[in-house]
């Protein structure tokens, strides 16, 4: 499996404000951010961020580097024999990231600039969402190698799943219609949607490991 690069997932404090910036002015200025608003709203100039990244398009693919690591951590965090914990954790804190208003909001500004910044918008995509769905992918491949899952197609598997967490909440949002906004509501969901890939896709085997280990929690 290929993960994120080093530099997405160690931040120091200067990344940490550069990248904080970024991520605010997406929510208000979309495809239109430029790297002087950067310099303004992470307190550095403009030189500083030319010198540490190069130009606006490795910042930006940077930036969403870290937003893959971020999403994908929740995979990781367990031990390789809890798919169903691995899985849930990482859909909990997808729609946990995607429920924030900043996100929505950049969300609507990047559609509403795209047709105007095609190449950029196909750049965010490509480092964005394709990449967190290529990790996904990887990782479903891993899971399948080991037994867990059955042999198919680990990027339609990916897609499917990541179409499954999000159901319709991008779209509510989108149209500032009532969402899963509430913790608790976002757990139900979260669990519903990776039970229901589980069941598509987990192996006998792995199927019988997961009942029996729930059956234990709750005697």
């Amino acid at each position: 499996m290929n993960p994120p690069h080093p530099a997405a997932s160690s931040l120091d404090a200067r990344d940490q404000r550069v990248f904080d910036a970024v991520r605010d002015l997406f929510a208000t200025q979309g495809m239109q951010i430029s790297m002087d608003a950067v310099a303004q709203q992470a307190g550095c100039s403009k030189q500083t961020l030319y010198s540490r990244y190069g130009s606006k398009q490795e910042l930006l693919r940077r930036v969403m580097q870290r937003h893959v690591a971020r999403a994908t951590a929740g995979l990781h965090s367990l031990d390789q024999g809890d798919l169903r914990g691995s899985l849930l954790q990482f859909a909990t804190d997808y729609l946990e990231h995607c429920s924030q208003p900043h996100v929505a909001q950049a969300r609507r500004m990047i559609a509403a600039d795209s047709p105007q910044f095609p190449d950029e918008a196909r750049a965010l995509y490509r480092d964005g969402a394709g990449a967190l769905a290529l990790h996904v992918a990887e990782w479903l491949q891993a899971r399948s190698a080991l037994g867990q899952l059955r042999h198919d197609d680990p990027h339609f598997m990916a897609e499917l799943l990541l179409s499954m967490i999000t159901g319709l909440d991008v779209e509510k949002q989108r149209f500032h219609t009532p969402h899963r906004a509430d913790a608790t509501v976002r757990r139900r969901w979260a669990e519903f949607s990776v039970d229901s890939f589980l069941r598509a896709f987990a192996t006998p085997e792995s199927a019988a490991a997961m009942h029996s280990n729930q059956h234990r929690s709750f005697s």
